[in-house]
């Protein structure tokens, strides 16, 4: 069984236990990491493909080690202009081995919610004591809201002024 996955930006041809150099990735080395865009699925002669990616499909791997690859050496010249650059990149990487796929069944990771902001009556008194943290175009828009006139030719100063 093998799948096509993407990890990190880049489509990679899995086997389960196969080993895998990928881009660096957020991950502390020895824990598991999952992967939910799976492209496509090969199972002897069942192939699956995805449109874009199959649902329920994982591909489950553990971080083996964070590394840096060879040395690719970059080197630009101008002929007859006495132009010469040499730069030189290490790409960081991370070794992982697969090890699962998971055609269909897989819970997909679920994101995790940001607590909404909720305004109280509380800040509208500390508002008038951080006008001067809010940019010119905030204070034109809430000046507006008030109905205060002649707030295009006012500068920040005289924004807070005319606001407070």
């Amino acid at each position: 069984m093998y799948a096509i996955v993407e990890i990190a930006g880049h489509q990679f041809k899995v086997e389960k236990d196969q080993k895998v150099f990928v881009n660096r990735l957020q991950t502390e080395e020895g824990k598991k990491v999952s992967f939910d865009n799976v492209l496509l699925i090969g199972d002897g002669d069942n192939v699956t493909v995805g449109a874009p990616a199959i649902d329920g499909a994982q591909v489950s791997a553990k971080v083996l080690k964070h590394l840096k690859g060879d040395k690719v050496i970059v080197f630009k010249k101008k002929r007859r202009k006495g132009y010469r650059v040499k730069n030189g990149h290490r790409q960081s990487l991370s070794e992982i081995v697969i090890e699962s796929i998971v055609a269909s069944g897989a819970k997909k990771a679920a994101p995790k919610k940001e607590e909404a902001k909720v305004e109280t009556a509380a800040p509208k008194t500390e508002a008038t004591q951080d006008l001067s943290k809010l940019t010119v175009a905030e204070l034109k828009e809430m000046a507006k809201a008030k109905g205060i006139e002649g707030i295009s030719s006012m500068k920040k100063a005289d924004l807070i002024a005319a606001l407070s």
